[in-house]
């Protein structure tokens, strides 16, 4: 099943399910069998529905707005460099081998923006990037997991654009800054369960900026594996239900183009990943 965090009529924001091109409202102005798609995860009612979603208010998918598929999670957590294509554009595939730990830096919640909503480029900067990945939402508390234990602690996965200010971000070693412009994280448009995708590693994420294919790649290249990650992560904090990792992006970021790939306002960007559907988002220039 499809789960995806959107504005109820009135505006106001719930979840629900989406099934066949109808949004069945379970939210607050619907079933309300949660407050938010987080808390949902949080009670354990998200994955386990059975058909009695059918019965909620519904709508075309067509005429809702979509928000980031969770929109209050405490924690985003990021990995950066983290598939082998990306690691050779970037020249640091001999460094990479040496790596012990990953390399991870946060987002901040209020920066996300939902499916088909704009990713806003700072007028301030001409170095406006994409970056598609898969990003997995936990739904078991977890410190200090062990990899043999780390899948249990996944609700579900969603694709992800990390758009990245690149001279911000690289003005120095840390990359919050550019990481963390308002609109700049896009997230949906759906969360789906784990138990529904089987082996992520057969998983393919494709990223296009205006049609054109840009990045592609198996999940099953990242460097840190999923397991691997989220017993790192989960050394140095909790991981609490609703709580985002973002696991990684492929080569072919703008960045590393010859010409430059970089983005310009009007650029659709689509990241898409076997069974989570179409990330779209736009480019918009903003003061």
């Amino acid at each position: 099943m499809k789960y995806a965090s959107f504005l109820a009529a009135d505006g106001s924001p719930t979840w629900g399910i989406v099934s066949e091109g109808t949004v069945y409202d379970l939210g607050p102005t619907g079933a309300d069998l949660a407050p938010t798609l987080r808390a949902a995860v949080e009670q354990g009612i998200f994955g386990t529905l059975g058909e009695e979603f059918r019965t909620a208010p519904a709508r075309d998918e067509t005429e809702i707005k979509f928000l980031p598929a969770i929109t209050n999670p405490g924690k985003i957590i990021c990995i950066g460099v983290n598939y082998r294509s990306h690691q050779n554009e970037t020249g640091n595939a001999a460094h990479q081998k040496e790596q012990k730990a990953p390399t991870v830096f946060t987002r901040f919640a209020d920066s996300q923006m939902g499916h088909l909503q704009p990713a806003q480029m700072p007028a301030t900067t001409n170095e406006f990037d994409y970056e598609g990945e898969m990003a997995l939402v936990i739904g078991k508390e977890g410190f200090h997991v062990a990899e043999a234990d780390a899948f249990e602690h996944v609700a579900g996965y969603a694709a992800y654009n990390d758009f990245s200010v690149r001279d911000w971000q690289l003005s120095t070693t840390q990359w919050t800054p550019g990481k963390n412009f308002p609109g700049t994280g896009g997230f949906g448009p759906y969360l789906v369960p784990a138990a529904d995708l089987g082996d992520v590693d057969k998983l393919t994420l494709e990223t296009r900026v205006n049609g054109d294919v840009r990045q592609k790649a198996s999940v099953a290249d990242l460097y840190f594996t999923i397991p691997q990650l989220i017993a790192y992560v989960t050394g140095f904090t909790r991981l609490s239900p609703g709580d985002v990792i973002v696991t990684g992006t492929p080569g072919g970021v703008g960045r590393f183009m010859v010409p430059s790939g970089l983005l310009n306002e009007g650029d659709v960007v689509e990241v898409e990943i076997t069974g989570l559907g179409t990330l779209s988002n736009t480019v918009q220039l903003v003061s």
